[in-house]
């Protein structure tokens, strides 16, 4: 069974970001008002983590899995592969190309299936989600191009011989959800939790095979990805305002009730 995790490569929220530049959180933005990487310190986004750990969980229920880590980004984007590969995948494969500047969540799946096709495939796991953009579109419009079934948002995911199941929490409720194989699924941060890799797996990863492809090598057009192609354009960005600091309400419950009332109302929080 060949497995492909898609992964990412993201800001790291938890990272001081650069002074000096227009910003919202960590999210440093280039001229062109897409996120500037370069400038930022970047990892493997987090749901990408549980989607690699899913990978490796079926893995240890069978003896047959390859596990093929691709991620689409510029050269930072290597470091990601390398954890993803640390945490367990067999392989890595990095789309990297200057003309894939600025792609859309559109382009960007029609690259990544271009990809996942090439390497045939029988289960395609990512995270649910990334960190920089939220947009959830991506394993769907993967799926899309692929002709396969999709099952997103699995809080736990089973593979049979022909066929997997999801189970996930469906607002209130559980959903179980098949799908017959080959198939794409999107995991949730209930999913497995990753394990933080151990020294000998982060040096044996430096040693598995990691690829690189350009858009030629993909015998894709470049006029046909990148900001030029993109369905959709980032007119402006806000910054987001910083953290209100704590306050201590104290005194009778009467008085500090009306204290409340007049602070949520001074500052427009009701």
């Amino acid at each position: 069974m060949k497995v492909v995790v898609l992964v990412k490569h993201v800001p790291d929220e938890a990272a001081d970001r650069p002074s000096g530049t227009e910003a919202s959180g960590t999210k440093v933005f280039a001229p062109d008002l897409t996120i500037d990487r370069g400038a930022l310190s970047c990892r493997l986004g987090a749901l990408d983590e549980n989607a690699v750990e899913q990978a490796m969980r079926i893995a240890r229920r069978r003896l047959d899995v390859q596990i093929i880590a691709v991620t689409m980004g510029p050269a930072g984007a290597e470091r990601s592969l390398a954890r993803a590969l640390a945490l367990g995948a067999d392989e890595g494969v990095h789309v990297r190309d200057d003309a894939l500047h600025g792609s859309d969540a559109r382009a960007t799946a029609s690259v990544l299936a271009t990809v996942v096709a090439r390497l045939g495939f029988d289960l395609v796991l990512c995270g649910a989600a990334s960190s920089d953009s939220g947009m959830s579109v991506v394993p769907a419009m993967v799926a899309e191009h692929l002709g396969v079934p999709v099952a997103c948002d699995a809080d736990a995911v089973w593979v049979g011989e022909d066929e997997v199941l999801v189970r996930r929490d469906a607002d209130g409720f559980v959903e179980e959800v098949a799908a017959p194989l080959p198939a794409v699924v999107s995991v949730t941060e209930r999913a497995d939790e990753p394990r933080y890799p151990s020294f000998r797996a982060i040096v044996e990863a430096r040693h598995k095979v990691l690829r690189t492809w350009s858009l030629a090598d993909l015998r894709i057009r470049p006029e046909t990805v990148g900001a030029n192609a993109s369905a959709t354009v980032v007119r402006s960005v806000t910054p987001h305002p910083g953290e209100r600091p704590a306050v201590l309400i104290e005194g009778a419950s009467d008085v500090a009730a009306a204290r409340l009332a007049r602070y949520l109302t001074e500052h427009q929080l009701i």
